[in-house]
């Protein structure tokens, strides 16, 4: 944990195009410029009366084209903008193997855009040759409509699958300029299912998980990261004060529907990404210092005891934006999964297209 160099980069790129609704006369959306997608165009459905949430207009979509064409392709995408990686694990924390070794990720695809074009998606990991595969895509059922819910972390509990996500499809930051306007903060919600969940399209459908902020200034919370140590849950996340100031929280409980709080690190003002990484016979808590924090605690990645003492430092590379401390044990060795800040697709989709995956080996 004291230790690890960067060992490997690999990128994520658009799978597909960006587009609006095109007159035959118009051309196309985006082109290819020296192998990387520009977005040329890019309009907000809700500006124009649509809501792309509602299942039954997204049952009626459709994919086709007038004149010739050498490749059409349609679908769910994956590439675009990964970021909030996470390792798939057992519910006691061990990460979740396939019988050839392979190791499974969640992450954010951001798409071409902010938090609302974003989606989870699954990927799989060789952990010798650091191959990323797309494998699926997970979204999220909740208050009468399918969000591309992110942040999530999914567990293999028994004989099924537990999921807890931030709800970042739905959110809506306060406006700043007009306070008296609508907005939608955001919260954790957990599903639970028995469909083979590392491969394919799912929809689950998804209810509040309650992290508890008692004592605390919180007007949000997000990044979940669960695990189970004996008959006791352990619950890390974050908690907003404002939009954008967050800070690690940890929960526990004999149930995830029975938590209270354990330990916040208010000193913060900009630390997400909270791991609960089995260390040892203990539990450790992993967490991100990003740049906005005070001085002496940027651009680190800072490990806590269950009280969120501070006793140690990951030594690992710090890119751009804010990296979580993703780490997988690997023999003797651990991996380190990062994620940066690179932006894709020009200056139109703007931030949220990041980065560029930033794989670390121990030394």
């Amino acid at each position: 944990l004291t230790a690890l160099t960067c060992q490997e980069t690999t990128g994520a790129r658009s799978s597909g195009e960006l587009a609006r609704p095109l007159a035959p006369s118009e051309g196309v959306s985006a082109r290819s410029a020296n192998g990387a997608w520009v977005a040329r165009a890019r309009v907000d459905l809700t500006e124009v009366g649509i809501e792309p949430r509602e299942e039954s207009w997204l049952a009626g979509l459709a994919a086709g084209h007038e004149g010739s064409a050498a490749d059409v392709r349609s679908g769910a995408f994956g590439q675009l903008g990964l970021r909030d990686i996470r390792v798939v694990t057992y519910a006691d924390g061990s990460p979740f193997r396939e019988d050839d070794g392979t190791m499974l990720l969640t992450a954010t695809s951001a798409g071409p855009g902010f938090f609302p074009t974003a989606h989870t998606s699954v990927w799989a990991l060789d952990p010798v040759t650091y191959d990323l595969v797309h494998r699926g895509a997970l979204y999220f059922r909740r208050d009468g409509l399918v969000y591309g819910d992110h942040a999530t972390h999914l567990v293999r509990d028994g004989d099924e699958w537990l999921v807890t996500t931030s709800t970042w499809g739905g959110f809506k930051a306060p406006d700043k300029t007009d306070p008296s306007k609508p907005w939608s903060p955001v919260g954790v919600t957990i599903a639970r299912s028995r469909a083979d969940l590392t491969r394919g399209e799912h929809v689950l459908d998804s209810t509040p998980l309650a992290l508890p902020t008692d004592g605390l200034r919180s007007v949000g919370v997000w990044d979940p990261h669960v695990l189970r140590r004996d008959d006791e849950w352990l619950v890390g996340y974050v908690s907003a004060r404002k939009y954008f100031d967050f800070h690690t929280v940890l929960a526990s409980g004999p149930r995830l529907d029975a938590l209270s709080l354990r330990a916040a690190r208010t000193d913060r003002t900009a630390t997400e990404g909270t791991t609960l990484v089995p260390l040892g016979g203990t539990v450790v808590v992993g967490a991100s210092d990003g740049r906005d924090n005070p001085r002496h605690v940027r651009a680190r990645y800072p490990i806590f005891d269950l009280d969120l003492n501070e006793v140690a430092e990951l030594r690992s590379a710090y890119v751009t934006n804010l990296p979580w401390p993703t780490l997988i044990p690997v023999g003797n060795e651990w991996l380190h999964v990062a994620f940066d800040g690179t932006p894709h697709g020009g200056r139109l989709p703007g931030y949220g297209t990041h980065g560029e995956v930033v794989i670390s080996r121990s030394v």
